[in-house]
């Protein structure tokens, strides 16, 4: 009878031991992806439409210029690093499938002084499309669009061009992809951005 009972308990600490190596994996999983290669954000800036070739590291979105609406571009720098490095003495190499393919992204607008109703204190987040492959031996530096034009027609941005008041958000921008061996791969950046109806430039 003893031996049974001494079974029993090694069997229910044995199943205990498995659920939280289970639970450990899942949470991996869920944190960080099955993906060996793990994305870095080495930049984020934006340009107004206004002034499309000029970057910097937070956005003064001008709702309407010279009675124009323009979209507002993002400009994001990746690179690659593996998540096993290594022991000392003995580098991890990455291989051609460490490589990661982006290929959609989405940005939530968020406001400093926590009202965050979309349509009403910040603009709607919305998804859209990009393609580019972050190779496993360089950076690689990719435009895209970070507010939209339809934004700044709608809600709370359109009141904007006729008063004085300036929206401070934060936006977040997520970026979606797989690396060659299919695993996914998640990776966010944030950008401050100002929302008013800004003096036009010369």
């Amino acid at each position: 009878m003893q031996a049974t009972h001494t079974n029993f308990i090694g069997a229910v600490a044995g199943l205990a031991m498995v659920a939280a190596a289970a639970a450990g994996c899942s949470r991996y999983t869920l944190d960080q992806g099955r993906s060996p290669s793990q994305v870095v954000i080495v930049n984020l800036e934006a340009a107004s439409g206004a002034q499309s070739a000029v970057f910097s590291g937070t956005l003064d979105s001008d709702v309407i210029t010279d009675g124009t609406v323009f979209n507002d571009i993002g400009r994001v720098t990746m690179r690659l690093v593996l998540k096993d490095q290594g022991v000392p003495g003995v580098t991890a190499t990455p291989s051609a499938l460490n490589q990661v393919t982006i290929t959609r992204y989405r940005v939530v607008y968020r406001r400093s002084d926590g009202r965050n109703a979309a349509g009403l204190d910040v603009p709607f987040p919305f998804e859209s499309a990009t393609t580019f492959t972050i190779p496993v031996d360089a950076s690689v530096t990719q435009s895209f669009e970070l507010v939209r034009h339809t934004s700044k027609k709608e809600a709370p941005l359109a009141a904007l061009g006729s008063s004085s008041v300036i929206i401070s958000t934060v936006a977040e921008v997520t970026f979606y992809g797989r690396d060659l061996a299919g695993n996914e791969v998640v990776v966010v950046g944030n950008i401050g951005i100002l929302f008013g109806n800004f003096s036009d430039p010369q």
